[in-house]
């Protein structure tokens, strides 16, 4: 992509493919660029790296541009707009383009993602958007068998749709019609291209229902999501070990279990607890609030701290609303780590933990934000203390072997400093003790 490749801070690194790892998804919720400008103008911190508002653009040009574009000056426009870094500039392009055709939908896209200041203002835009869009698909679809050209415009049409009909069924879960959501979703998830699998519909499906307080449905959906020919993520594997604690989790205490042992409920949650830690260990701290929170990036990394500030940023309520699910995740999750004596190279359920996520991760979140490290390089203090004893040997050994006279006269100082209280010592007691011992016990 011809476009802004801006490394976040000069982080720059490549990004190994692992098994199953090295994925880059969307977050389950929209959070318009406004409020990340508010944010911004608020603690004149940056909320976005370069590299995360870069694969945004890589996203948008690739599901809203296609080969028939060509020609056509709105949509050369809009494929400037979307590498554009200045939020003005490409406010300003979108319009623009609306000018030159006013039934540019990816044009109204921008401004409902960038313009709008709040929920309400997106989805009001995103209306607008959603009409010029459904009008574009029904004509290319009449069309898309006449030419190759003609197909690609509406595969494009079909993205375009399907974009605002998300952005519009998350829009209603943030205004809290919840009912209504869930249905966008349900039917979102039946009809979703290959090519938007990225947006991972169910897990907006999953965090709907989980809103409601729907389990029995959420349970449904895990049921077809989570199976092991299917990637993982950390919603699915955190939300089924939430579904398991919450049998077991009002009444677990862990004095008790520890006397009378763990029941088979309360061995099934525990596993599923583990599992999910192992899939993505950064969870925890979040949901326990051990790590401060902050605004989700646009994309995640499988497994990476993106991934688990995401989930937290949205499933803490959830986590929360189970009584004593928090309290049997703090109980339990380090325990993970006991199964994973070395997670780089041998996982117990999932691959290896990868190595590159840090990295990533560096790219994605923001420099004010302290990436969680998996596992931590931690040394005894044995070993710390060992090495510090011979480094300093082999120094003395160094200095001496290269200058033999200085260092004499240094050993000599420092060992007339070390006599010095000594002599002082010795000189009080002959002046205190009597000059013999002998003739002491002779008295007695």
């Amino acid at each position: 992509m011809v476009g802004w490749r801006g490394s976040a801070g000069g982080r720059g690194c490549d990004h190994p493919r692992g098994p199953g790892v090295q994925s880059l998804a969307k977050p389950v919720e929209f959070v318009p660029r406004g409020e990340y400008q508010r944010f911004q103008t608020a603690t004149k911190k940056e909320p976005l790296t370069y590299y995360d508002m870069n694969l945004s653009a890589q996203d948008h040009q690739t599901f809203f541009t296609c080969e028939a574009d060509a020609g056509k000056p709105e949509y050369e426009i809009m494929q400037t707009a979307w590498r554009e870094r200045n939020p003005s500039a490409r406010i300003k392009a979108a319009k623009e383009a609306i000018g030159l055709n006013i039934e540019c939908a990816t044009a109204y896209i921008l401004l409902a993602e960038e313009e709008a200041l709040d929920i309400q203002e997106a989805e009001v835009k995103f209306r607008d958007a959603f009409k010029i869009a459904e009008t574009n698909y029904r004509r290319s679809q009449q069309l898309q068998h006449q030419n190759q050209l003609m197909e690609s415009q509406h595969r494009r049409d079909t993205n375009v749709m399907i974009y605002i009909r998300r952005r519009l069924a998350m829009c209603a879960r943030k205004l809290g019609r919840l009912k209504e959501a869930v249905k966008m979703f349900k039917d979102l998830a039946k009809e979703v291209p290959p090519i938007m699998n990225v947006l991972n519909i169910h897990e907006n499906l999953l965090e709907c229902l989980l809103e409601m307080g729907n389990y029995a449905d959420v349970q449904a959906v895990l049921a077809k999501y989570d199976d092991i020919s299917l990637p993982k993520s950390a919603a699915i594997c955190y939300t089924a070990a939430l579904l398991k604690a919450r049998s077991v989790a009002e009444k677990f205490s862990a004095d008790v279990a520890g006397k009378r042992g763990l029941t088979v409920s309360e061995m099934a949650a525990v596993e599923a607890i583990h599992r999910a830690v192992e899939f993505n260990p950064h969870v925890p701290k979040y949901l326990l609030e051990m790590k401060p929170l902050i605004l989700p990036p646009e994309h995640i990394l499988k497994r990476g701290d993106s991934e688990a500030i995401s989930y937290a940023f949205y499933h803490l309520t959830h986590w929360k609303r189970v009584d004593g699910a928090l309290n049997l995740l703090h109980c339990t999750w380090e325990g993970t780590f006991r199964l994973l004596p070395y997670p780089l190279e041998k996982g117990h359920l999932f691959y290896p933990y990868p190595s590159c996520t840090e990295c990533a991760d560096r790219e994605l979140l923001p420099v004010f934000h302290e990436v969680s490290v998996y596992p931590k390089k931690e040394l005894p203090f044995f070993i710390l203390f060992t090495a510090g004893l011979c480094s300093f040997t082999a120094l003395l050994a160094l200095l001496t072997h290269q200058y033999p006279e200085s260092m004499g006269v240094i050993a000599r100082t420092i060992l007339s400093w070390v006599a010095a209280p000594l002599h002082f010592i010795l000189e009080k007691a002959d002046s205190i003790l009597p000059t013999s011992l002998l003739h002491l016990l002779s008295k007695m």
